[in-house]
């Protein structure tokens, strides 16, 4: 079987979607959230789906999606159009609230499902690693902080590229880093505009 077949990827999707391994764990039951084709050139790699986006079923579907779409300096249409863009979240369903907001992906996810999803990105010219959780799945335990990483966005630029995660929660970190939307932002911008 080639995995780079649309009908592998798409058999391999509805077994991720039809997904209950972490059932008992999930406050709102499971509802994997992602979107991949094979032909896809940008990989999105974040933490976990919100309340929101459980409900919708569309990955970044509330503030944080429309945050990161302007970023990226593309529309909706552009975003959910897995040809164009993959979205591998580290666990795909809603993992419930903590005390200073929703706790973090299932540790069973990843595991399970991401290395033969990956599998099925030949394609893939840049990942593009969002918030904490999946920097140091990309990274590694003993990686730099999220704010040096990003700062240091050209180490593995394009394959890599770290990202703080658009939530309005990090209004603060962006108001006090101005040189991310000075300096990466544009940057970004102009690669996003050239793989889509």
């Amino acid at each position: 079987m080639n995995i780079t077949d649309p009908d592998a990827c798409a058999s391999l999707l509805a077994e991720v979607r039809a997904c209950t391994l972490c059932r008992d764990e999930l406050p709102l039951g499971p509802n994997p959230v992602l979107q991949l084709h094979p032909v896809a050139r940008i990989l999105i790699v974040g933490q976990a789906p919100g309340r929101k986006v459980h409900r919708s079923g569309l990955p970044f579907d509330d503030a944080s999606g429309q945050r990161l779409r302007a970023w990226l300096g593309i529309s909706r249409e552009v975003f959910y159009d897995a040809e164009r863009i993959a979205i591998l979240p580290m666990g795909f369903c809603y993992p419930g609230t903590g005390t200073s907001g929703d706790l973090p992906p299932r540790p069973e996810c990843a595991p399970a499902w991401r290395t033969q999803l990956l599998g099925h990105l030949p394609n893939l010219q840049t990942t593009l690693v969002i918030g904490q959780y999946a920097q140091r799945h990309e990274y590694g335990a003993g990686a730099a902080s999220l704010t040096d990483l990003v700062r240091n966005w050209r180490k593995d630029w394009p394959r890599l590229v770290p990202l703080p995660h658009p939530s309005p929660r990090n209004n603060l970190w962006l108001r006090r880093n101005p040189w991310f939307e000075a300096d990466v932002l544009p940057s970004l911008r102009t690669l996003v505009a050239r793989l889509v």
